[in-house]
């Protein structure tokens, strides 16, 4: 039951999952066109929440993106555990995100860390990647 004003009302509610369906990034053209839904729309979504800096951008909640830059000079054995923590937290705020692991580490070239993960999501699983630095 449901509390209102004049007592509890009777109402049963069901819980729809929403769609994912959205606008498509085109990376190769730089450009947004058509549309997309199911993995396809979740691994455009990691993309989106990988890349943004968490705070930074007034149009995104305080629960979008990832935190990166207090990283930047901070010793790898310290960043590398808090990357994996930060994106596994970032990327679980979307409810299709059941699971991030698998993660490797990589040191292209001094100050920068390259990182790939797999994320498990309710469409099936994908490998995703970011390069920090630090």
């Amino acid at each position: 039951m449901i509390p209102s004003t004049t007592g509890f009302l009777n109402k049963e509610f069901e819980i729809a999952e929403q769609p994912g369906f959205t606008y498509k990034m085109r990376m190769d053209e730089s450009k947004v066109r058509g549309y997309t839904d199911g993995l396809e729309a979740v691994k455009q979504a990691v993309y989106k929440i990988i890349m943004t800096e968490r705070y930074q951008y007034i149009m995104y909640s305080w629960n979008y993106g990832v935190e990166l830059l207090d990283l930047f000079g901070e010793p790898v054995t310290y960043v590398c555990p808090e990357l994996k923590r930060r994106i596994t937290e970032a990327l679980l705020c979307d409810d299709r995100i059941q699971s991030v692991d698998n993660f490797e580490f990589d040191f292209p070239r001094k100050g920068i860390v390259h990182v790939a993960f797999t994320v498990h999501t309710s469409f099936g699983k994908f490998q995703a990647e970011r390069e920090v630095a630090v």
